[in-house]
């Protein structure tokens, strides 16, 4: 992306889109099934790869596409269920110091909002401190907003971008760079639906990013068709708007059944949500263990009993055992 090298960092608050490489085989003719982590993806495909008879089942998230183009690392910055899992200035600073132990230059902070698992926004307030934290240590701030069409309740959706502007408009932005130390990038694949399109921005003010994004556009270039379709939807204004308005109004239904359906099992919450298409379920009470390795049997179950794909809060690098994205 243009901002990190080899030996660079991002901090980046849990949980956080699944983000290690886990591997779960199942024999055919063997119901029972065998959980086996893998650190690394090329134990991972050596697995995959080796055992016949056996069906593997690989996940590759975020850690290695951040990791494998530039060599940076990822520090996560603990949050925790006590305030929502937000953010907070001591846990950035905590992040910060152990990446410093680390002898990790931290180049920036990376932030989903809406935030991928939580389904909840960044408060204008989290975005505030943020902005302060990055211009103090004179980091980068990367926001993803994929999610950020899909808010169906208050406090609504606010974006970095917002802040930013305010600062600048009221001369607040001291030295001049803060408007070019934060980015945002944005994908169509949520709000309109239109993964298969592959259609995504950066907005940056930053020429260090746009050159970079602009050079590696050429690897991913977008057909004339679908720029003359995408233009022509967006171009409409009213249906763009009217869009919006439905498809955030189906989003709360369904995720007001379903948690209404889950509280109705003895054991189970979920984190009051906002935006996004998913739930932050606490499954604790179901766990014959409060640990990981609880968190592990419960997600087998229902995975392979159930048939429900859900994502173990362990996968979110979330530190409270027990959580799982639904």
């Amino acid at each position: 992306m243009g901002l990190a090298d080899h030996g660079d960092a991002f901090l980046i608050p849990t949980p956080y889109y699944p983000g290690y490489v886990c591997v779960c085989v199942r024999c055919f003719f063997n119901s029972r099934c065998k959980w086996r982590p893998a650190a690394d993806w090329r134990r991972a495909m050596h697995v995959t790869a080796t055992y016949l008879g056996l069906l593997a089942l690989v996940v590759y998230r975020f850690d290695r596409d951040l990791k494998w183009r530039t060599g940076a690392e990822i520090v996560p910055v603990h949050c925790t269920s006590g305030n929502g899992f937000r953010v907070t200035r001591a846990a950035l600073d905590d992040a910060y110091r152990r990446a410093q132990k680390q002898r990790l230059r931290v180049k920036g902070v990376l932030i989903t909002n809406p935030s991928n698992p939580l389904g909840t926004t960044s408060p204008r307030a989290d975005l505030e401190m943020l902005v302060d934290f990055v211009a103090a240590k004179g980091i980068h701030l990367v926001s993803d907003e994929i999610y950020s069409g899909t808010a169906f309740a208050e406090p609504g959706f606010v974006s970095v971008l917002e802040v930013v502007a305010a600062r600048v408009n009221a001369a607040t932005d001291a030295d001049g760079l803060l408007s070019e130390r934060v980015h945002v990038v944005y994908s169509l694949s949520k709000d309109l639906g239109l993964p298969g399109f592959r259609v995504g921005a950066i907005y940056s003010s930053n020429a260090g990013v746009v050159s970079a994004a602009t050079k590696m556009s050429s690897f991913g270039l977008v057909s004339s068709q679908t720029q003359h379709l995408l233009a022509s939807l967006l171009g409409d204004r009213d249906f763009t708007r009217r869009y919006v308005a439905e498809n955030t109004r189906r989003i709360k239904g369904r995720r007001d059944q379903l948690a209404e359906g889950l509280a109705a099992i003895r054991g189970i919450e979920c984190l009051e949500s906002n935006a996004g298409l998913f739930c932050w379920v606490n499954m604790r009470g179901l766990m014959r263990t409060p640990s990981f390795e609880g968190e592990m049997e419960l997600w087998k179950k229902v995975v392979f009993e159930v048939g429900l794909n859900v994502s173990p809060g362990s996968s979110c690098h979330c530190r409270e055992p027990g959580w799982f994205r639904v």
